[in-house]
């Protein structure tokens, strides 16, 4: 079977790299390399941003409305397409088919939100400020604005990103992870069907030189980030100082707590899906259980019987639950981090190294792990597994598992499961994460919300998407105004007042 190229997209073509430059994109399902990469250069780099900024003054000046319609006739095609972008991430991702429909469909739920801009570009007027004199506020657009998005959503991370920015009058550079970059460029071919001007939207396919050009790039106005911390921390630092506006989402290591009065099912039943779906791939993915009081060893042993059960395999098989993990190197790290777990001391109770699937040997394959009598001191805690192993850490009381919670460095989600709504509401009210669930697990904010954590999940002052994301992608003018025949004769000199 031929492997396929996946190009840059500049200016409303796909354009073949001219460094020369080429990695592999592998099929993590088979274990085998199913296409190449073309890598930018700065060449590539310039010739993006060139046509992003050639783009930008005219798509800036379209009425809101004009640019809702384009972005409606787009949402059409991409839920026409649902089916075929999907088909890339089961590809080249290795999620489930669901999982990858899943996936689309919350990111088309960005792009319906981002029809409502002339809605949410209003300003607010204030009428005779002073004597003659009124007031108003506006929000514009930036400029170009930068996309750098992670390898685990290559349809919904963009998704959470372009859409609004160029709704808001922006013209918009992605740069998609090396690992699963076909979605970028059907992306790119519908929106240019929509009818988008050439150069609103551009796809620069490439590693750390293409990310390092973006970010000084003296012509690139804002930047958005999704990754791990130590990235996120790099690029919010680098971009800040070339002064550019930057919103960087960071790592996690997101705890579900457990209380005693929780109904063990449907506690169990989150902690499953919220642990190894996905293969543990999500930047929202419950990675720590924390039980409470006595429920632990019901809690373990429910646990250790489903995980068991996991049906692992190729994304399109019927029943199957989790597929591979993404590279081989990945898969390795997660498993290295397994075998530490246990030098360290932690139990653990279901080990899913080493799984084979039949017809897919050569596959990055990895199983449900399980571990139980984790402390905080251990490293399978402390780091960012990004894996489908789940940490048990067994704690006394609700104050006890506040405490855990509120001290990791990563504050991104949290979730509690109880029947109490006084425990419930304290809890929420308390806890020092950004997102937070009530007997739900996975608490990613719909479309009309905004997405973000704390501490160092987040570098940045707004969150994504929703209306923080309409902020970041837009910045705020103050208009005061008066007429020559309402002007008082001679020169002023205090500030205007209200007598």
């Amino acid at each position: 079977m031929s492997r396929y190229e996946v190009t840059h997209y500049i200016a409303g073509q796909r354009i073949p790299t001219s460094s020369g430059n080429h990695c592999d994109i592998y099929n993590p399902a088979k274990g085998e390399v199913a296409g190449r990469l073309h890598l930018a250069n700065q060449v590539e780099v310039d010739a993006a941003v060139a046509a992003a900024a050639t783009a930008f003054p005219a798509w800036s000046q379209q009425p809101p409305l004009l640019r809702a319609r384009v972005m409606f006739r787009f949402l059409a095609l991409l839920q026409e397409k649902r089916e075929e972008l999907a088909e890339h991430l089961v590809r080249e991702h290795g999620k489930v088919l669901p999982d990858a429909l899943g996936e689309v469909a919350r990111g088309i739920d960005v792009v319906e939100f981002a029809t409502g801009i002339p809605q949410l570009l209003k300003g607010e007027y204030t009428e005779q400020v002073s004597r003659g004199m009124d007031a108003w506020s506006m929000r514009q657009p930036l400029g170009v604005c930068v996309g750098i998005t992670p390898f685990n959503f290559p349809a919904m991370v963009p998704m959470w990103m372009y859409p609004i920015a160029i709704a808001c009058g922006n013209s918009f550079v992605l740069k998609p992870s090396e690992r699963d970059p076909s979605a970028s460029l059907l992306m790119a071919d519908l929106l240019k069907e929509a009818g988008l001007p050439d150069g609103v939207f551009n796809v620069v396919q490439g590693d750390k030189l293409a990310v390092d050009a973006l970010l000084v790039h003296p012509d690139v106005a804002a930047v958005s980030f999704v990754g791990s911390t130590a990235v996120a921390q790099h690029i919010y630092s680098t971009g800040t100082a070339h002064g550019k506006r930057v919103q960087a989402l960071g790592g996690a290591k997101n705890h579900m707590v457990v209380m005693p009065d929780a109904d063990m099912e449907q506690a169990v039943d989150a902690l499953i899906g919220a642990a190894y779906g996905s293969a543990g791939e999500r930047c929202m993915a419950i990675s720590v259980a924390v039980a409470v009081g006595d429920i632990a060893d019901a809690l373990v042993e429910n646990l250790a019987a489903r995980a068991r059960k996991l049906r692992i395999g190729e994304g399109h098989q019927d029943g199957v639950e989790m597929g591979p993990i993404v590279t081989g190197v990945a898969r390795d790290r997660i498993e290295m981090l397994i075998g530490k777990g246990v030098e360290e001391g932690a139990t653990l109770v279901v080990d899913g190294r080493k799984t084979k699937v039949p017809g897919f040997e050569k596959g990055f394959f990895t199983g449900g792990s399980l571990f139980d009598h984790v402390t905080p001191a251990m490293t399978i805690y402390r780091e960012e597994i990004f894996g489908p192993v789940l940490c048990v850490v067994r704690v006394p009381d609700l104050a006890a598992a506040v405490q855990l919670v509120d001290g990791h460095e990563y504050g991104n989600g949290v979730a509690i499961f109880t029947r109490d709504g006084g425990v419930a509401r304290e809890f929420v009210r308390n806890i020092q994460v950004g997102m937070v669930g009530v007997n739900v697990p996975i608490p990613v904010p719909m479309a009309f919300n905004s997405f973000g954590g704390w501490k160092r999940s987040l570098f940045g002052d707004q969150h994504a998407y929703g209306p923080e994301g309409v902020r970041f992608y837009t910045r705020h003018k103050a208009v005061m105004q008066r007429w020559p025949d309402s002007i008082a004769k001679g020169a002023e000199f205090a500030f205007p007042q209200t007598h």
